[in-house]
């Protein structure tokens, strides 16, 4: 499955308030594509052996790193470790500004990695780049 259009945005995020701001940037956005989520890494890691079994792959996983049960680094690992994900584009979406979580997270192999803003106007224009680059610029793998 090559359509971009059809494939959803896998957010993987602890924090409810996070997930609602997330999700009502893109409804403001009109993004076409559906968002699944993922409230800890354990649920993160549970789409695995579903893509396995043939589930569509999400277009692009925004991960944040601080999460309960598996933190979003072992995420971002294991979906690198496992064939069916490792091609999956993942970008870390995070409150740390931490140098050394930026340099694990490109170690380990994610893709991106964007510091959230709190202000709701400042994280529109970052779900509107992520949009606009992840879902309608980005070639992604099939």
């Amino acid at each position: 499955m090559n359509n971009p259009l059809g494939r959803p945005i896998l957010l993987v995020e602890d924090n409810p308030v996070d997930v609602d701001l997330t999700l009502r940037a893109f409804i403001r956005r009109k993004l076409i594509n559906p968002v699944v989520i993922a409230r800890d890494g354990e649920e993160a890691l549970a789409f695995l052996p579903r893509w396995e079994a043939g589930e569509p792959r999400p277009l692009v996983v925004l991960l944040d790193l601080k999460l309960p049960r598996v933190s979003g680094l072992e995420v971002l690992a294991r979906l690198r470790a496992n064939p069916v994900s490792r091609n999956i584009p993942v970008v870390v979406l995070t409150s740390s500004a931490d140098d050394q979580d930026v340099a694990a997270a490109y170690r380990l192999g994610g893709n991106s990695y964007i510091v959230k803003p709190v202000d709701f106007e400042k994280f529109l224009e970052v779900a509107a780049r992520i949009e606009l680059y992840w879902c309608a610029t980005n070639q992604p793998p099939s």
